[in-house]
């Protein structure tokens, strides 16, 4: 069973997404804020939990800025490294106490709603290079799952059919409009000719694992361009004595 919430400044909306056998709530707040000039933006918290997942992030204009890390007991903030440092005292805390809270609403949906039949929906993936490749230096895979409900989902990383990396990164999950999330897997890596990378997806709604593929395969500078030049020019240069040739016998018969 999968419960959202969504709180506003002024109203309450109460909307049962789905079905799922992990026994999901979520309370999510939105909030519109209006400048001068009418542009609305949305400032938004999210909070999930599970039977094994936990979830607690804040963002702006669909952009995670912050999320509770439970494993490590501590907060993260996900600005860019450009934007001003800013600090969110209190928000691992105020985390916990609402894995608390959501726990007890998890307990109350479930007797509510008697375990209904879960809905499940499947996720796709692509695999890109963050920066233009180059052999020998250092760059980022990207390995984007999305399409997927519910949480959670694994992915793992191959590199030349070897399973393991441990330059694995894996983002927080992001709702998608119809419901669904998306979530992100980073691979930092060293392009060698040949190397083969492979990301695999593991998601209970999947008939079998979905793996995508991305090979290094530098294009090599193509020597097409320069020899249709040098083939023209030498015609050109033909041409052009050829005509002179005609021209002089011409000349000599008048």
């Amino acid at each position: 069973m999968f419960t959202l919430v969504k709180e506003s400044l002024v109203s309450f909306d109460h909307i049962t997404r789905r079905n799922m056998e992990l026994h999901v709530f979520i309370l999510m707040l939105v909030v519109h804020v209006s400048t001068e000039v009418n542009v609305v933006h949305d400032d938004f918290h999210f909070t999930g939990c599970s039977d094994t997942e936990k979830e607690d992030m804040y963002g702006f204009d669909g952009e995670e800025i912050y999320h509770s890390d439970f494993n490590k007991k501590e907060g993260v903030m996900t600005l860019p490294d450009f934007s001003d440092p800013i600090s969110a005292p209190g928000f691992y805390e105020h985390g916990v106490a609402e894995m608390e809270i959501c726990k007890q609403n998890l307990a109350t949906a479930i007797k509510a709603y008697k375990n209904p039949l879960e809905e499940m929906d499947k996720p796709d993936s692509s695999i890109y290079a963050e920066n233009d490749v180059q052999l020998g230096v250092e760059n980022v895979l990207i390995c984007h799952v999305t399409g997927l409900f519910p949480p959670p989902v694994r992915v793992s990383w191959s590199k030349n059919n070897v399973k393991g990396t441990d330059d694995m990164r894996l983002s927080q999950y992001r709702r998608n409009n119809d419901g669904t999330y998306n979530i992100y897997s980073s691979l930092t890596f060293t392009p060698q000719e040949g190397d083969i990378y492979s990301c695999t997806v593991n998601h209970k709604a999947l008939d079998q694992p979905l793996t995508k593929s991305w090979d290094v395969n530098i294009a090599q500078p193509s020597v097409g361009p320069d020899v249709f030049c040098g083939v023209g020019l030498s015609l050109g240069l033909l041409g052009v004595a050829a005509g002179t040739f005609f021209l002089i016998k011409g000349n000599n018969c008048n």
